[in-house]
């Protein structure tokens, strides 16, 4: 196992959290390449429902996932939204992908004794990007596998 996997499943180090239609998710800041304003996505025919499309990223072409779709949270965006979308950029072993997503997130730094299992059912989806849950007073924040959600 990788050290990425390893704190993925460990929970430790430094997060990046963000928000899809009003949900927090979290991802490990070193699978974070960059933060980028929603651009010029350039859709694929007969790409799966998850994928938007294309960017060009200084060159490289760049496929961007919808977020909301790839967790299963079908809907359209609010207007009043859209100005704080943007696409997140993974690099996950030498293949870039983004993901449009409708916020970002504070920084966070867990400790593993803090990050529970996956709610029942979610662990045994080959295809499911949340690999674990942590606790907050305000709520839950969903912590998210890069590898997992990067399929394309």
């Amino acid at each position: 196992m990788n050290g990425a996997r390893q704190a993925v499943h460990g929970g430790q180090g430094a997060w990046l959290g963000f928000i899809l239609k009003e949900q927090r998710y979290a991802v490990l800041l070193s699978s974070v390449r960059e933060v980028i304003r929603c651009g010029d996505v350039t859709p694929v025919p007969g790409a799966p429902r998850d994928v938007l499309g294309i960017l060009n990223l200084r060159g490289q072409i760049v496929p961007v996932l919808d977020g909301r779709r790839r967790f299963g949270l079908d809907g359209s965006v609010e207007p009043a939204l859209e100005d704080g979308q943007r696409v997140m950029v993974f690099d996950d072993e030498g293949s870039i992908v983004g993901m449009r997503i409708d916020a970002i997130g504070d920084m966070l730094d867990l400790d593993a004794g803090e990050v529970a299992p996956p709610p029942p059912g979610r662990a045994s989806r080959r295809d499911d990007p949340v690999s674990g849950v942590v606790t907050r007073h305000d709520g839950f924040i969903a912590l998210v596998d890069v590898q997992r959600l990067c399929r394309v």
